[in-house]
């Protein structure tokens, strides 16, 4: 599965009319970037203290369920200097400390005014009601197929991120894949990024976490953009510069996104871990310093991210 996503966008680039990878730039660019274990420490403030092993998966599952909806970010109540991403995931952290997490047959029956209290949302946003669909289709999976233990979800994959990616991608809460020139482009972003999480939080132990791609959203490409290693065609640009969003699954969008995966693939190629996860933990970190945050992403209302 994992292999096809890696194929799929490596054709997308080949083919793509709107974005380009600047490949002469992609071996100094690998060099700048720092190496280490810092690449996939855990953020501190989103972590669980004292959690419980159970308690942490399940709330790493529960907020990449949810972890979509960048495009709706703009219109969301979000906390003082903050990201809609650290909003949401603040909101759900102090849920869990405050309440305990969810059960699974909880999320199972879970409506958007239960989410929209606990992130502190309007009950009628659009995107609320879509993170209480997704919640819904990950209780009913954990509390039918893994007896409600979400401990489970995590050790039925067998120590490898990939399974468990190609596992969640089953699920309607997870799945992520577009269409492009009438062939399936698979992304998976959430899907993937939930075993990079769960072994952050130290929930899982994955021998295969080189294995995983990028996971292809829109703070990446626009990191990608601004160092020089991705162009846009200027029309495109300018759409993106004027706040329009951009439809998911069009020619751009999916170019957007399939040409930062493939970059990443080559960036990842020319350093000693050859870890496409590390190489986007760095660049979704640096895309919250102020260079970034000044100029505008490309917007995509979709639960893919």
């Amino acid at each position: 599965m994992v292999g096809e996503v890696r194929r799929a966008c490596a054709h997308v680039a080949r083919l793509a009319r709107h974005v380009s990878i600047v490949h002469e730039a992609i071996a100094a660019y690998a060099a700048s970037l720092p190496l280490g274990a810092a690449a996939c420490d855990p953020v501190p403030e989103v972590n669980l203290p004292g959690a419980t092993r159970e308690q942490r998966a399940r709330f790493w599952l529960t907020l990449d369920a949810i972890n979509f909806g960048s495009g709706w970010f703009p219109t969301l109540r979000k906390r003082e200097g903050r990201s809609g991403y650290f909003t949401i995931a603040l909101g759900l952290r102090e849920r869990f400390a405050q309440r305990g997490p969810w059960t699974a047959q909880q999320l199972a029956q879970i409506d958007a005014a239960e989410v929209a209290a606990a992130l502190h949302q309007d009950a009628a946003h659009e995107l609320i009601e879509l993170f209480a669909l997704s919640l819904r289709d990950l209780g009913t999976h954990v509390r039918d197929q893994f007896e409600g233990c979400f401990q489970r979800v995590v050790d039925g994959a067998g120590g490898s991120a990939v399974a468990l990616a190609g596992q969640l991608a089953a699920w309607e809460s997870f799945a992520d894949t577009s269409t492009y020139g009438g062939s399936p482009v698979p992304f998976l972003k959430r899907a993937q990024i939930a075993g990079a999480d769960l072994a952050r939080a130290g929930v899982a132990t994955f021998g295969d976490l080189n294995r995983l791609t990028m996971f292809a959203d829109n703070l990446v490409p626009h990191v990608l953009r601004l160092d020089g290693v991705l162009h846009f065609e200027p029309g495109l640009v300018e759409r993106i510069e004027h706040g329009e969003l951009i439809a998911h699954g069009s020619p751009e969008e999916v170019e957007i996104r399939a040409c930062a995966l493939h970059a990443v693939e080559l960036i990842a190629a020319q350093r000693p871990d050859g870890c496409a996860a590390a190489v986007d933990y760095l660049l979704w970190t640096r895309g919250g310093q102020p260079r970034y945050k000044a100029s505008p992403r490309h917007r995509s209302r979709c639960t893919a991210y």
